[in-house]
């Protein structure tokens, strides 16, 4: 994978390429989605940046998009409660990108606050400058901190997304309320482990799935597992899979959720 300074130019890892933008703050696509995850499944602090996935392919495109190296990435097995029922864990290989503030003037992503950032660490999101790029940003979002299941006791495809972040989540609500297709969402509630969430109406899932990841295999915005997901759940519906084993829910909190 190259990096690129000054203009817009195509970024290739084998059967890879995505456009990175000069700057990753700019209203464009690859910011958006950039955001997305950082919102989602990063973290922001003076001293830099941390975003954090289960898929190293998105992983890398991260990285691209940052202007970093993809051979710098941490990769470590960890365990995580689900959210909704602590008692539970699950293991996963998780790809950590960090950014640290560089230079004698401390700028992290050319800014020398966080401040400066579309989300600064204190709880604000500007996220205005990428409203012609709301697919990638709530792409971004969903795979930083929303889940995917297939609930085997109606037969339908679940989507929520988990945060310790309130405020977070009412701008996903937002965002997705804003969007082309009517999905209607639940209000945000308080998980069992502290955190909060929400969900889409399940009737209205495929539709918003399909749109959400209609555009990725063009942008190589994406990461293939959770497409993979979201395509195998909405298989399952359709042959109305059903059972009485449960739901397949996997709803994680931090990093890149099922």
């Amino acid at each position: 994978m190259t990096e690129t300074t000054g203009t817009d130019e195509p970024v290739k890892d084998d059967a890879l390429e995505i456009e990175v933008p000069a700057d990753p703050l700019a209203g464009h696509p690859a910011s958006a989605y950039f955001w997305g995850h950082v919102a989602g499944g990063g973290r922001v602090s003076e001293d830099g940046l941390e975003v954090v996935t289960g898929d190293e392919r998105a992983a890398r495109v991260l990285a691209a998009i940052a202007g970093a190296d993809g051979g710098d990435l941490d990769r470590e097995t960890t365990s995580r409660e689900y959210a909704h029922d602590a008692s539970i864990t699950r293991t996963e290989e998780d790809y950590t990108l960090s950014l640290s503030t560089t230079g004698d003037d401390g700028t992290l992503l050319g800014r020398r606050s966080p401040l400066g950032l579309p989300v600064d660490g204190r709880g604000n999101y500007r996220f205005g400058a990428f409203a012609d790029h709301r697919r990638e940003l709530l792409r971004g979002l969903l795979e930083g901190c929303g889940t995917i299941c297939f609930k085997s006791s109606s037969g339908t495809v679940g989507i929520s997304f988990v945060h310790e972040d309130r405020g977070l989540l009412e701008s996903v609500r937002d965002l997705i309320a804003d969007h082309p297709i009517d999905a209607p969402c639940d209000d945000v509630a308080e998980t069992s482990s502290g955190s909060y969430w929400f969900g889409l109406d399940d009737d209205a899932v495929p539709a918003f799935g399909r749109w959400l990841y209609e555009t990725a295999e063009g942008t190589g915005l994406y990461a293939p597992s959770r497409r993979r997901k979201l395509e195998r759940s909405l298989e399952q519906a359709d042959l109305g899979d059903g059972g009485s084993g449960g739901d397949s829910d996997d709803p994680g909190s931090g990093g890149e959720q099922s």
